[in-house]
């Protein structure tokens, strides 16, 4: 036995449910330090900062 519906979805109703499926673009900030874009709360990726310490080395 395979699974079925009872009744008919309307198109109305199945794209009410497919309309969360959306891409968002990252949202971007400065990077405090250096001025970069950047993921929030996030290292950066061109001087290696975060809440305007050093973290890690960026060659």
């Amino acid at each position: 036995m395979s699974i079925c519906p009872k009744n008919k979805s309307s198109k109305g109703r199945r794209d009410k449910r497919r309309a969360n499926w959306k891409m968002t673009a990252p949202k971007l900030v400065k990077c405090s330090k250096c001025g970069a874009l950047m993921v929030p709360h996030r290292v950066c990726r061109a001087c290696g900062s975060y809440n305007k310490k050093q973290v890690i080395n960026v060659d």
